[in-house]
């Protein structure tokens, strides 16, 4: 009887991973054929939604570290978790961490609205998304 409780145990703990990702998300690029991501289900954060939707013309004259909020389209995956994010102004190379997707999947025909710091480096500038969401 103990060895069938030690296995059930050892299963549960090995298994529980598996059931905790749920959700799928990332970014769906139409011409590229890798494999989306899995990500895990997040529940919640702070959505502002009173906060100044930027321009990605507007990043250059803003400090670094600065919380922007971009509307637009992820049009491009660059490497890894670099995509190219495009709006009326401009483009620029946004940083969204898997665990961010939250189950959201965006094509480059899907509208979304990024948050996230701005980051700046030597001769580069990129955003560090913390939420991304698809909006209509």
């Amino acid at each position: 009887m103990k060895k069938i409780a030690a296995v059930a145990t050892i299963l549960a703990i090995v298994s529980a991973p598996v059931f905790a990702a749920s959700a799928e998300g990332g970014f769906s690029d139409p011409v590229s054929t890798s494999p989306v991501s899995q990500v895990q289900a997040r529940t919640g954060g702070f959505n502002d939604v009173n906060a100044l939707v930027s321009r990605v013309s507007d990043i250059d004259k803003m400090n670094d570290g600065a919380w922007v909020k971009l509307r637009g389209n992820i049009v491009e995956r660059l490497s890894g978790d670099h995509y190219l994010f495009r709006d009326a102004s401009g483009t620029i190379d946004v940083e969204i961490d898997h665990k961010y997707w939250n189950g959201v999947t965006a094509s480059p025909q899907d509208k979304v609205e990024i948050q996230g710091k701005i980051d700046k480096e030597w001769n580069q500038v990129n955003v560090d998304v913390k939420q991304i969401s698809k909006i209509s």
